[in-house]
């Protein structure tokens, strides 16, 4: 029996752990989940984020409208986006990890997916993909080693752990390298 994976991308932290480790952002999505999924079939990958606001941030909104749009265009890949509130002065994401978490479940509870794959470090996460794995379902979590959650590698079956090594090959562009400025794909 061919197993269907389910992939649930924190995109927050995708973002962040992809800026600070490698200074960019370009990933082509279809490789990435291509290579999460292996030889087992996609049922759907679901990207989480909160909507950049475009009176406080228009350049974000700008930006993230365009990756937005890119997204949206990649196959059996869904946005799922919140929203944000000021908290005692701070924009705070709201309601992406309750989102994310809902799903995981509810797409397992239904029976649409066999494996779980969690693109995430967050911690809060541990206890839905513990239940996910008590409704018989496998559990992996793909993680930079710089964010990771204790919490959730112990819940995890399998991990992926995301380094420069797994990320060749998957970026959308070339950057220029430092040396000779040549071209290069990292």
């Amino acid at each position: 029996m061919e197993n269907r994976v389910a992939i649930f991308i924190d995109g927050s932290n995708l973002y962040h752990a992809l800026r600070s480790n490698f200074r960019r952002h370009d990933l082509n999505f279809s490789e990435f989940t291509g290579k999460l999924c292996g030889s087992r079939r996609l049922f759907r990958t679901y990207y989480y984020n909160v909507l950049q606001d475009p009176a406080q941030r228009p350049d974000g909104h700008r930006d993230q409208q365009e990756f937005l749009d890119i997204l949206r265009k990649t196959p059996y890949l869904e946005v799922r986006l919140g929203g944000t509130k000021v908290a005692q002065g701070v924009l705070v994401e709201k309601g992406i990890d309750i989102m994310l978490a809902t799903d995981l479940l509810y797409f397992a509870w239904n029976d649409f997916y066999d494996v779980a794959v969690l693109v995430s470090g967050d911690s809060d996460f541990a206890y839905a993909l513990q239940a996910v794995k008590n409704m018989g379902k496998h559990a992996e979590v793909a993680y930079f080693e710089s964010g990771i959650s204790k919490d959730l590698l112990n819940v995890a079956d399998n991990r992926h752990l995301l380094n420069r090594s797994f990320f060749t090959g998957l970026w959308v562009g070339r950057r220029r390298s430092r040396r000779k400025g040549t071209n290069k794909e990292e």
